[in-house]
């Protein structure tokens, strides 16, 4: 286990990322068409063919997810995925069409000091397409890279993490995030992450929680004015190798969520726009319909933990004045 999204096998991730842009892209990809669901809890989404996900639509599985910065700019990534996978022949067949599907969530980075001044066209597509073309099984960076690239937290540089575990049941659940949270991952202003009790081994630091909180570390610290104003958003997926119908990886959805909301301080705000997609890959069956709730269990770890490896492993951007990292003001 490498304690990453692709410890289930027939999932594959990619990242491209533009430094100077400050912002990025990252892919994942199903082996073969994932049975796949959405839960959308922030009240500032930006999300494209996410409607098809709901459990009463008629389309089951989907071949990718993306994600990317950008804010609504940044939804041409699915397309440049959609090209990648078009020219491989993959996607749904409609007589001679093959349309790749591929629901997208953004977030907004636009304000993190990047050079966003691209022209007429934003280069989005173009770093989805990387970003499906190096989607890849096995090991992939953590951090400030692809749809993490530009992220930041209240307090400290944001990026993507990702966790996994395996089951009682010996189900693999797994969770890629990119956290550009409007609050933090970090308790009060010390080193603490909020998701220190489902910590594995030291894989963000191994601070625990402090020894007791005071008042000022439950104050609200987020981006922007006070109230905040700043948009901002987590976007994740949650997957499994169980064998799950749609509704059942809505469920798995909603579980994951109390992860994030377990993670991050605010959560589900109404400047962010919260996403947490879902897959199953099918290849375990499960024993018994318990098994959902032993599931959703360890998505609510798992999605907790990728949330704080994702600020854990952050870098700053080159800019002048970029926001601070965890590992710069704390390690």
């Amino acid at each position: 286990m490498r304690n990453l999204l692709t410890d289930i096998a027939g999932i594959a991730v990619g990242h491209a990322t533009d430094l100077r842009l400050g912002s990025g892209a990252t892919f994942i990809m199903f082996d073969r068409p994932a049975t796949a669901s959405v839960v959308i809890l922030g009240g500032a989404p930006g999300s494209r063919d996410t409607a098809m996900l709901e459990p009463e639509m008629t389309q089951q599985q989907v071949d990718g997810f993306m994600l990317s910065g950008g804010s609504a700019f940044g939804l041409d990534a699915a397309g440049g995925a959609q090209a990648a996978l078009r020219a491989q022949g993959r996607g749904l067949r409609l007589g001679p069409a093959v349309i790749p599907l591929v629901p997208q969530a953004i977030v907004f980075d636009l304000n993190n000091g990047g050079n966003k001044d691209w022209g007429v066209f934003s280069p989005y597509r173009d770093l989805g397409y990387q970003a499906a073309l190096a989607a890849a099984p096995g090991d992939f960076a953590l951090g400030s890279i692809g749809a993490g690239t530009g992220a930041t937290t209240a307090t400290v540089k944001g990026g993507v993490g990702s966790a996994s575990a395996i089951t009682g049941t010996g189900h693999i659940v797994a969770a890629l995030a990119v956290v550009n949270a409007i609050g933090t991952a970090t308790i009060g202003d010390g080193p603490h992450f909020w998701a220190a009790p489902f910590e594995v081994g030291h894989e963000f630091g191994g601070r625990g929680w402090p020894a007791s909180l005071v008042p000022n570390d439950l104050a609200l610290r987020a981006k922007g004015r006070i109230p905040p104003g700043e948009t901002a958003t987590t976007i994740a997926v949650i997957a499994t190798d169980a064998v799950l119908t749609k509704s059942q990886v809505k469920r798995l959805c909603i579980m994951a969520n109390d992860g994030l909301a377990r993670a991050l301080l605010p959560a589900h705000a109404p400047s962010d726009g919260d996403t947490v997609f879902g897959a199953a890959t099918g290849a375990k069956p499960m024993a018994s319909d318990s098994d959902l709730t032993i599931l959703g269990h360890i998505a609510t770890q798992v999605m907790a933990r990728a949330i704080a490896r994702g600020v854990f492993e952050a870098t700053p951007l080159p800019y002048p004045g970029a926001l601070t990292s965890w590992q710069e003001k704390f390690a």
